[in-house]
């Protein structure tokens, strides 16, 4: 059973939700985007979910997500470390294509578990794309 926490103070619910399952799998679950405006509070729910549940795993479901900038990758990268350090297995979940090609371009698709969950995924040609950022 997921047990979910907190809300933004203001008393909406937050578009980042944590919950702790029974098996001790912490889960993350982000909706719409990742960005400037709310990769603090990504990477704070990630170190919270690893030092206040000290789960076996923790997930982020990114299956709801729409959009990543540099800031949420960063947001990810530390939740990464805190897990790593707490020797807590981290992974990603549920990416878009989108999201799964910027984690494979970064380099992060590894070091977020996505290589494992779908080789075919990550051994796939894809054609150049210019984006003009």
């Amino acid at each position: 059973m997921l047990k979910p926490t907190r809300t933004d103070g203001e008393g909406m619910e937050s578009s980042i939700l944590s919950a702790l399952a029974d098996d001790r799998t912490a889960t993350v679950t982000v909706h719409g985007e990742i960005d400037f405006s709310n990769a603090d509070e990504l990477a704070q729910r990630l170190r919270a979910a690893v030092a206040d549940w000290s789960p076996t795993t923790v997930r982020v479901d990114l299956a709801q997500a729409s959009f990543i900038d540099s800031t949420g990758l960063g947001a990810l990268i530390e939740g990464y470390q805190a897990a790593g350090a707490a020797d807590i297995r981290f992974i990603v979940v549920n990416p878009t294509d989108v999201f799964r090609r910027v984690l494979t371009v970064t380099g992060l698709a590894e070091f977020f578990g996505l290589a494992e969950s779908d080789p075919a995924a990550e051994t796939e040609e894809m054609p150049a794309q210019a984006t003009g950022a």
